[in-house]
């Protein structure tokens, strides 16, 4: 099968901004974030100016979302709405003015995650786009496809279940949280197979050995994006609005076969 090329254009007409924007996206235990989190210390390593945000990290809902989640209280639309919120709340303080900064931005999940998930949960697609009509999409997009029993087995080695709304047990599909997550999983998986052919996001093998697939990332990422002209001016980037990047350790992108 064909993968879809790289998307140059957007589905829609938006202004052009002096900064790029990378997303991954994938199912609980793909590996999407371990592979982002490399991309972020090679370009660093390299003298980009690049950023990075993470899905759910905005202070202003998380403890809204931790007592929904804790007392259960979380419809599928309310639940996709905090997640909104928590998105919009990023992009108008974060991601945005870091693109009209120059910067490359990387996003651990962007509005895919919703589009996959939220469906999932029996939330109307066109609803979910108004939701997001404000949102750019993403000038590389890739999507870590991993099959849902190898996605509950990297998950179960680190511990004991899948979490209740990983699994959608509050949807009700299971009174085995593992069947459970099957399904509610398996209904992601599809979603996000769309997602590939609509948005033409990069669909990677997410059993390929971690290595391989960063090699294909940079790949990409080079082919798509010119980096020449993200230099940084300055060592390092930590701003309190805008939350902390990962830290870089040498060691994460070195392996036996030389520098990563």
């Amino acid at each position: 099968m064909i993968e879809p090329a790289l998307r140059t254009e957007s589905p829609r007409t938006e202004s052009p901004l002096p900064g790029r924007l990378i997303a991954v996206e994938g199912v609980d235990g793909s590996g999407k974030s371990t592979q982002i989190d490399l991309l972020y210390k090679w370009l660093r390593s390299h003298g980009r100016k690049v950023f990075f945000s993470e899905w759910n990290s905005s202070e202003l809902v998380v403890e809204a979302t931790r007592k929904g989640k804790r007392r259960m209280l979380l419809t599928p639309t309310t639940f996709s709405l905090i997640h909104a919120t928590d998105f919009a709340d990023r992009y108008e303080r974060q991601i945005l003015p870091m693109l009209k900064a120059g910067y490359i931005v990387l996003c651990d999940r962007y509005i895919f995650t919703s589009f996959a998930r939220d469906r999932a949960r029996g939330c109307n697609t066109e609803w979910l786009r108004e939701v997001y009509g404000f949102a750019r999409v993403p000038d590389v997009t890739f999507y870590f496809h991993l099959p849902v029993e190898m996605a509950l087995d990297r998950l179960t080695r680190s511990r004991q279940q899948p979490n209740w709304f990983e699994a959608g047990m509050d949807l009700g599909l299971s009174i085995d949280i593992m069947e459970s997550f099957r399904m509610f999983q398996g209904r992601v998986t599809d979603n996000y197979m769309q997602l590939v052919e609509e948005y033409g996001l990069v669909k990677l093998d997410a059993t390929a050995p971690i290595t391989e697939q960063q090699r294909r990332v940079r790949e990409d990422i080079v082919r798509a994006i010119d980096l020449e002209q993200f230099p940084s001016r300055i060592e390092h980037v930590v701003h309190a609005d805008y939350g902390a990047a990962p830290a870089v350790f040498e060691e994460d992108w070195r392996d036996a076969e030389g520098e990563w």
